[in-house]
């Protein structure tokens, strides 16, 4: 259904310009995947493109949850933070972590009128001119002809438009598609395999996208793929009707047409990696992994960022991150020989029979999940994982039958959606409705790999759902609950994901909290206790249920930077 015409730019045109834009790369994924030759010939600039604005779409998404419950709507300054925040964490690749970059350049402008409802068409223009500036600057060494040049001839024609939103938004579409066209004559690599800029190519789907959020209206992007292709030569053919638009390659992908050319002496390994750490300290990995490698992109701000550099010394790298701060979610592919990670085996030649796939909140979880033999995909406080990152760890299991494990009840959309394209890859795919970290580990404990799949599914299944599940965490603002009004910073306890509990210290709390649970009767107690909790509570509660429920036993972990003080699970 066409969206509804509008001139400003507010909070839910965000949300709209971020699920049309997710919707257009899911249409370019594959095509924008074959034209990739440029700086590495690899073949999965869509994918990565689609994956970094996947997490940005549902960072925002989030936002606007977070207030259906209560009055009012998310400012256009909670939106765009939101948005540059997930596709900060969700950034895949050279070309997903540049389109970080531009959405963080964006929000700096958009968020700056604090509470503002709204901006208008000449503060969309500053908006597209920063994004276009940051990016390049975030590029130790930028190469015209890619999507760097792309964005900032979006930015030049949007300065040139005079207008509201939709005005300036087409201008940039039309000035990017322009650009994009003209790719191949700026770099040789394009030019012999006769396609645009892959990374170029995306962005003017986003732009495409931003269009029609404001004027409701599709954009047609064929027309810039046929000038293109016109100018390079035969080696591609034009688009036509039956194609739907799309560029293609004759008789090989782009990918194969250059797998000979200018990158076959380049690094053999791209790092990725989130880190925490402060400007001076990144200033100097800059220089540090400059001199490493190539295709140095480092963006992010405020203590966070994201690191992509292509080497051959891949510790090295990573090294450089422990240096300059705390790097996590570290990524490492070989460009021939796809994903390694770090701190586990690369998997096996021939696929395992079944496999376990879990989302864990915490890394002191994640190393008990692993030991357990599962493969963890991590879930930091306010960073769920987005559905390719779901995918991957399926692939990444190695296995023919897949048991999944989303362990958390807002991740079952994302987690099913993963499932059904593990499944169109010819993966038999078992999602268990995991609501909480306890009940996976409850259906991680009788999982059995000789049973049949069915049974295995049905096992882990039936020990999940005998599982209750409770957590205890600040409040962060006044709010009604089921358990009466609460304020910001009281303890609350939630049982099944509803508060149960209101109170003013963390372990009476969570005293509570078990009691009310093991009044319905249970045989085992699993504490699972959080970097933020006090140090005696487990110790506390463990005494509690020696004393009063001599039939129970409890085991005790410890979760790490969970996001919650407390996990509680009794069967």
């Amino acid at each position: 259904m066409a969206q509804v015409p509008q001139t400003f730019l507010d909070a839910l045109a965000v949300r709209t310009w971020c699920g049309l834009a997710l919707g257009a790369l899911g249409r370019a994924r594959e095509e924008i995947d074959a034209i990739n030759v440029y700086p590495v010939a690899d073949g999965d600039t869509g994918t990565n493109l689609y994956l970094t604005l996947e997490s940005a779409s549902t960072a925002v998404e989030a936002v606007f949850a977070g207030y259906e419950t209560g009055a009012g709507e998310p400012s256009l300054a909670d939106a765009v933070h939101a948005m540059a925040h997930g596709a900060l964490i969700g950034a895949r690749g050279n070309s997903g972590t540049i389109l970080a970059q531009l959405l963080r350049g964006m929000a700096q402008v958009l968020a700056e009128g604090g509470e503002a409802a709204h901006i208008d068409g000449a503060g969309l223009r500053l908006a597209l001119r920063r994004a276009a500036d940051s990016a390049r600057q975030a590029v130790a060494h930028p190469v015209e002809g890619t999507v760097l040049t792309v964005a900032s001839a979006a930015a030049e024609a949007a300065e040139e438009a005079d207008g509201d939103c939709g005005t300036v938004a087409r201008a940039a579409y039309e000035g990017a598609r322009t650009a994009l066209a003209a790719t191949p004559g700026q770099l040789s690599v394009l030019r012999r395999a006769g396609v645009v800029d892959a990374g170029g190519r995306g962005l003017v789907a986003v732009l495409g996208a931003l269009v029609e959020a404001f004027t409701g209206e599709a954009v047609r992007e064929a027309p810039a793929a046929r000038e293109s292709l016109a100018a390079v030569g035969e080696s591609a053919q034009a688009p036509d009707a039956a194609s739907g638009g799309h560029v293609r390659v004759e008789s090989m992908r782009a990918a194969d047409l250059c797998a000979e050319g200018s990158d076959s002496g380049g690094p053999a390994y791209e790092v990725i990696y989130l880190l925490e750490a402060g400007d001076t300290a990144v200033a100097r990995l800059r220089e540090r992994l400059d001199a490493l490698g190539d295709s140095l992109v480092v963006v992010g701000g405020d203590g966070l960022w994201n690191v992509h550099v292509h080497v051959d010394d891949a510790g090295a790298a990573v090294e450089a991150g422990v240096e300059a701060g705390r790097p996590y979610r570290i990524r490492i592919t070989h460009f021939g020989l796809g994903d390694v990670h770090t701190g586990g085996e690369r998997p096996p030649r021939e696929r395992a029979q079944r496999a376990v796939v879990a989302v864990v909140p915490g890394e002191g979880l994640a190393a008990l999940y692993t030991e357990a033999g599962a493969t963890t995909v991590l879930a930091r406080p306010g960073e769920p994982p987005a559905s390719g990152e779901l995918v991957q760890a399926v692939r990444r299991a190695h296995a023919r039958e897949v048991v999944l494990l989303p362990n958390d009840a807002e991740l079952r959309h994302t987690a099913a959606a993963a499932a059904e394209q593990a499944r169109a890859e010819g993966i038999r795919v078992a999602l268990i409705p995991t609501r909480s970290a306890v009940q996976g580990i409850a259906a991680l404990a009788v999982h059995a790999p000789e049973r049949r799949f069915d049974e295995d599914v049905v096992q882990m299944t039936a020990a999940a759902g005998a599982t209750r599940y409770a957590e205890v965490v600040v409040a962060e603002r006044q709010s009604w609950t089921t358990a009466g009004i609460c304020q910001a910073g009281d303890v609350l306890g939630l049982i099944d994901g509803d508060v149960a509990v209101i109170g003013p210290d963390v372990t009476a709390t969570a005293r509570t909290l078990l009691d009310r649970m093991l009044q319905a009767g249970g045989e085992l107690v699993t504490l699972v206790v959080g970097d933020g909790a006090p140090e005696t509570v487990a110790e506390q509660l463990e005494a509690r249920v020696r004393e009063s429920y001599l039939a129970v036993d409890t085991v005790v972990y410890r979760g790490g930077r969970q996001g919650t003080l407390l996990l509680i699970g009794v069967e």
